[in-house]
């Protein structure tokens, strides 16, 4: 086709010697669904994509705040890998925060809306909090302390079957420091002998001043809904800051470039993940209700991208399957996704790429 046609030739003025069948994976839809639900939310331009569709939305099923309504922030801070990102998704009901068996897989801070009768608690998925070495690594875990003393109250999750390790200790030192509510959360409590947790939830007690202490399982969501009542009653009186249908405060070309990050992670070995990022370039609506959805990968050298295009494109090809798969059930529309892999050396030292990621570039 000739739009086809025309992004190849794009792609190969990118990329210069990357070939057709790697210059740019698609994927598309056989039969049209519905377009995109308009929902009236903070107003996001259609080059955002709009803001992240909550299920249940138009059924009625979400909540709509009262004369009574509360609402506030929750910074949900820990080591990475701790299941901090499982647990909001778990508190929210919806998959905002990217997961993946790797650590240090959020990068951003992400913003879930889950509501508890009339309270909307905004829940800040940070950044998983270790020992920095550099400026990406510096830029996350400042976010994440950040966000932490900014918030109404901090839930510091901890992997129970971990405990306070070498990893962990440091940061339940700093979290002492806070000068608002912390409540623990000890995660994967299903992975652990009762004796050991109990001591645990009885160490963390003499060491941290908590407002509470919830035992939970994040992914199988034993826990879950006791810890968001808590939460609710602990947020300030008044209004919603969001509407009752939104989950997320981002734009879904944000959320969309994180799907991607995150089937990379699952496909590609360590190293290839850490050194790149993704961004979306352009979100257009097509034909037939169709979205046409440009993401451009970032690598630091040339034979990282040789690996995120792999043998005949295979691996580039598989990521933005299953990447356009997750983002079509989400928006509720076909989806065609064109992915794109450049090398950019040294992005990590680019300001323009982190204010992509929403965050602050560290001077050093």
């Amino acid at each position: 086709m000739p739009e086809n046609k025309k992004n190849k030739t794009d792609a190969l003025e990118d990329n210069e010697h990357v070939e057709d069948e790697t210059a740019e994976a698609t994927g598309t839809a056989e039969q049209d669904r519905p377009q995109v639900p308009v929902y009236e939310r903070r107003r996001l331009s259609e080059e955002d994509g709009g803001p992240v569709p909550a299920p249940g939305a138009e059924s009625g099923e979400r909540p709509s705040a009262g004369a009574g309504s509360r609402c506030g922030f929750a910074a949900v801070i820990g080591a990475p890998n701790a299941g901090k990102s499982t647990l909001v998704n778990a508190l929210v009901g919806a998959k905002v925060s990217i997961v993946t068996h790797k650590a240090q897989t959020t990068r951003t801070r992400v913003r879930g809306i889950a509501l508890d009768g009339e309270a909307q608690i905004v829940l800040v998925d940070t950044p998983g909090i270790f020992a920095p070495k550099r400026r990406l690594d510096r830029a996350m875990v400042e976010t994440a302390w950040t966000e932490a003393r900014e918030a109404d109250v901090a839930v510091l999750v901890v992997d129970a079957a971990r405990g306070f390790d070498d990893t962990v200790d440091p940061i339940v030192n700093e979290a002492a420091n806070l000068k608002i509510p912390l409540i623990l959360a000890l995660n994967k409590v299903d992975k652990i002998h009762k004796e050991k947790l109990l001591a645990l939830a009885g160490e963390a007690s003499e060491r941290l001043k908590l407002e509470s202490l919830f035992m939970i399982s994040a992914l199988s969501g034993d826990g879950v809904e006791d810890l968001r009542g808590f939460l609710a009653t602990r947020m300030p009186y008044g209004p919603w800051l969001f509407p009752e249908d939104q989950i997320a405060d981002a734009p879904l070309r944000q959320w969309a470039a994180e799907i991607t990050r995150e089937k990379m992670f699952i496909r590609l070995h360590e190293e290839i993940p850490y050194s790149s990022t993704v961004e979306t370039t352009s979100w257009k609506s097509v034909r037939k209700g169709a979205v046409r959805i440009e993401q451009t990968i970032f690598v630091e050298r040339e034979s990282q991208r040789k690996i995120v295009l792999g043998a005949k494109g295979q691996a580039i090809k598989h990521i933005s399957m299953e990447a356009r798969k997750e983002i079509e059930e989400a928006i509720e529309t076909p989806v065609h996704l064109f992915l794109f892999v450049k090398v950019r050396e040294n992005w990590a030292d680019d300001p323009e790429r982190y204010r992509e990621m929403g965050l602050d570039f560290p001077k050093k």
